[in-house]
């Protein structure tokens, strides 16, 4: 869907973005994470047009930007860290310019615009003045803007900052509704909400892909093997001598003991998922687990070492 190659960028003898390459696949939400200043901001203005490369290439479902620009350019939804809004105009008034500059067939705006509205569930605001809207409202109609044309890819660049918890989970929701029929682009400092919903990840510092792939697999190649930790009711010798035995467990290390529940920590092979076995193994037994959760690094933590490990190589 989309192809990034060999992708260079200057700003006089600064290098924003160095030979940068790395695919999107249809219907894929990629998350795309870097500190400030890393070229993460510029990469997503080539990739929608806004800003030539200096050299590589950019294609947008078999579209090269620079080359069919216009082609391309419709086949993207974009939303900027600032939505572009009027905020004079009422939230129909701005969606129906929108399709103008769009060049949507005009048959097709009232059916596109109500399902839109429907989708962001903005269709109960759709006449008020959009300045008069709180901050999680303008972001939906800024998501709506974006789906004007019904574009196959979406780049959406900090959709949730500056709401709040609960219209970060609306957004988030929302993203994954759009997945279904759009290839998503979701570039974000809210790294847990990226590990949420995204299916990959890259990585950009200093101009240069630090590091893509899934967020399970950049965890355990971070942490070379995968932790569990398992709260339980039994006997901890017994349990532990039964988990030993168990295929994938490398390790199982006694933590705390408090209030009759054990708590133990379970280092296994990264290849395996040991969790039904494990399951299973405590069941037969009729020692109950309490608790039991994965232990791997988080998103965050990846992305602080990813990024740290860089600017030392630099140095």
């Amino acid at each position: 869907m989309i192809e990034i190659s060999d992708l260079v960028k200057f700003y006089g003898d600064k290098k924003a973005v160095d030979h940068i390459s790395f695919t999107v696949n249809r219907g894929e939400i990629l998350g795309f994470l870097g500190p400030n200043g890393a070229g993460k901001t510029t990469t997503m203005n080539i990739l929608t047009g806004y800003l030539s490369a200096t050299s590589g290439s950019v294609k947008i479902n078999g579209h090269d930007i620079l080359e069919e620009p216009a082609e391309a350019k419709k086949c993207i939804g974009y939303l900027p860290e600032m939505p572009p809004l009027y905020l004079d105009m009422t939230v129909l008034e701005y969606l129906k310019f929108i399709c103008d500059l769009k060049s949507v067939p005009k048959d097709q705006r009232i059916r596109q615009l109500a399902e839109i509205m429907r989708l962001v569930r903005i269709a109960d605001v759709s006449d008020r003045v959009i300045h008069n809207l709180s901050k999680g409202y303008k972001q939906r109609v800024g998501i709506a803007q974006a789906l004007v044309g019904n574009p196959e890819v979406l780049v959406l660049d900090e959709p949730t900052v500056g709401l709040d918890p609960k219209q970060i989970i609306e957004i988030r929701n929302l993203i994954k509704t759009l997945s279904k029929n759009h290839t998503v682009i979701l570039s974000s400092h809210i790294l847990p909400e990226v590990q949420a919903v995204c299916d990959r990840v890259v990585i950009i510092n200093n101009g240069k892909i630090a590091a893509i792939d899934t967020p399970n697999a950049l965890s355990h190649k971070l942490a070379g093997s995968s932790k569990l930790s398992m709260i339980f009711e039994g006997p901890l010798k017994d349990v532990t001598s039964k988990l030993r035995t168990l295929p994938g467990i490398i390790a199982v290390t006694p933590v705390i003991e408090k209030d009759g529940h054990h708590q133990i920590e379970i280092t296994v092979d990264p290849k395996m998922d040991v969790r039904k076995s494990v399951f299973f193994a405590m069941a037969s037994n009729s020692w109950p687990i309490l608790e039991f959760r994965s232990m791997d690094p988080s998103l965050e933590e990846i992305f602080l070492s990813v990024t740290t490990n860089e600017e030392k190589k630099r140095r």
